[in-house]
């Protein structure tokens, strides 16, 4: 049975109040440094192999460990946030992510790392879910898109800034500073939010399921471990197919995990005991939005990995210069959030949903014909195009998934979609990652290094995989404002 919080905010149709307004600035603050620290870890990897005389096989785990966290935690932030406050939740993910963050500036070697990536993870697996139920709590239908607008400034800008900001202070400093600069602000946010965020909504006592937890455990992390293998598995090094045997028993337990966990689920829910309440795809434009966002997700995060390695790969840009070439890209995406969210409040989902696929698909289209001699403007360009494309899906995307849902139910449609982002996000950086590398391989190119004709094979494996987003754009639609204020 549901009952209230100590401190509740009323949630009313009218407009957002001051209080309300400052609870999602302080959690869209947090959000940005979570993201920011993330996004300068990959530029640091060659610096962690050196200083800390680890093999590159060894550094992955810093970047695996992470992923395999944020898989495990987020399929059960919908029940966290079902349960908990939201100051409750804000200062336990801030203080999780601020003690991994301290744990890592003193970490005295590779294993001490790692754990504190680990409680950094944990930290950043609720925030997101967080953030995005406390926005549709308390903003009105009919603002919502440009809500949703400022949300994609922090997805967009944070990894625009984290690969320069690292490089240079890899250049000047320590890789101990990429964690040292984020330390203060996040503790700040901590601060700060602990002393004005209030509640908002309704908490429930349902009880935990100790068995659900498990099979997410095994369900998500097995796969998102197992997607992680497909590149070093299919490198021509591993000549005894130890990769490939642990590749195929993560993906089995993966896949055993999540048919068994979806199926406890739904005994479950039937008492609204779930622990991830799969009723939220009875709403089909709920699913249909959840599926546009797996498609992004997978050719999105692929391709923004396999681009430096061919900039740095083919074009023998370095580690700053090619994060500087995501970065036009990056600021077109986050600075056109809130115009897109407007749009999106007065026309609706098409308008942008079409374009914005066209645009996206026509990019990773293009990016399947680069070589040596593409020069780099181009691929600036390209880069932009694909951001702008972007744009123009995930915020409509965003808003319409979670909008045509139930306020009971926006914790799990949170949860389903950082989840399905993660999942998505993970395979196809797996499968772009190991078509590269076998094809350059192929081509007789040393291991490690990465030629175009490998970069163009994992670019068309974007590309083919986006053409049903724009069949997807023409399907999605924009829940009626009046029934959503019903709702409330």
């Amino acid at each position: 049975m549901a009952v209230s919080d100590t401190t509740p905010v009323p949630v009313t149709p009218g407009e957002i109040s001051r209080d309300e307004s400052r609870v999602i600035w302080l959690l869209l603050a947090a959000a940005f440094v979570a993201i920011l620290n993330e996004t300068t870890m990959g530029v640091a990897i060659p610096h962690l192999i050196h200083d800390l005389e680890i093999t590159a096989v060894a550094a992955q785990w810093l970047t695996s460990a992470f992923m395999l966290t944020m898989a495990i935690v987020i399929p059960i932030t919908g029940f966290l946030l079902q349960r908990f406050t939201t100051r409750t939740a804000f200062v336990a993910a801030m203080s999780l992510f601020s003690a991994g963050t301290l744990m890592a500036v003193l970490a005295p070697g590779f294993g001490m790392l790692v754990v504190a990536r680990v409680v950094q993870a944990s930290g950043t697996a609720i925030m997101m879910p967080l953030l995005m139920t406390t926005l549709m709590t308390v903003v009105p239908p009919r603002s919502r898109g440009r809500m949703m607008g400022r949300v994609s400034i922090v997805i967009a800008l944070a990894p625009a800034i984290g690969p320069t900001l690292s490089g240079f202070l890899l250049d000047t400093a320590s890789w101990r500073w990429n964690f040292g600069v984020v330390l203060p602000i996040a503790l700040i946010a901590l601060a700060v939010g602990a002393r004005w965020i209030h509640n908002v909504g309704v908490r429930t006592r349902a009880p935990i399921d100790p068995l659900s937890i498990v099979l997410s455990a095994f369900g998500f992390g097995g796969l998102v471990y197992g997607l992680s293998q497909i590149g070093t598995a299919a490198a021509p090094a591993d000549a005894d197919g130890g990769s490939s045997l642990w590749m195929f028993v993560a993906l089995a337990v993966g896949v055993t995990g999540l048919g068994l966990f979806l199926w406890r689920q739904v005994v479950l829910q039937s008492a609204d005991d779930a622990l991830l309440d799969l009723r939220v795809f009875r709403s089909v434009n709920f699913s249909l939005s959840i599926a546009q966002m797996a498609v992004l997700s997978f050719a999105f995060f692929g391709a923004i990995t396999v681009l430096p390695l061919y900039l740095q790969g083919v074009h023998g840009l370095n580690a700053l210069e090619s994060g500087l070439t995501l970065l036009p890209g990056s600021l077109a995406m986050g600075l056109g959030g809130p115009l897109i969210g407007r749009i999106y409040d007065r026309r609706g989902t098409r308008v942008l949903l079409v374009p914005g696929a066209v645009i996206s698909a026509g990019a990773l289209w293009a990016y399947a014909f680069v070589d040596a001699q593409t020069p780099v403007w181009l691929i600036v360009t390209l880069q932009t195009l694909l951001s702008i494309g972007l744009a123009l899906s995930f915020t409509p995307l965003f808003t319409a998934s979670l909008a045509s849902l139930t306020p009971r139910f926006y914790s799990y449609g949170s949860a389903v979609l950082g989840t399905v982002q993660q999942v998505a996000g993970a395979a196809g950086i797996a499968l772009m990652i190991a078509v590269m590398s076998a094809v350059s391989a192929a081509g007789g190119a040393p291991a490690g290094s990465f030629t175009a004709a490998g970069a163009r094979s994992a670019f068309l494996i974007a590309a083919i995989v986006a053409l049903p987003v724009i069949v997807g754009a023409f399907l999605i639609r924009k829940p009626a404002d009046e029934l959503e204020d019903a709702a409330h």
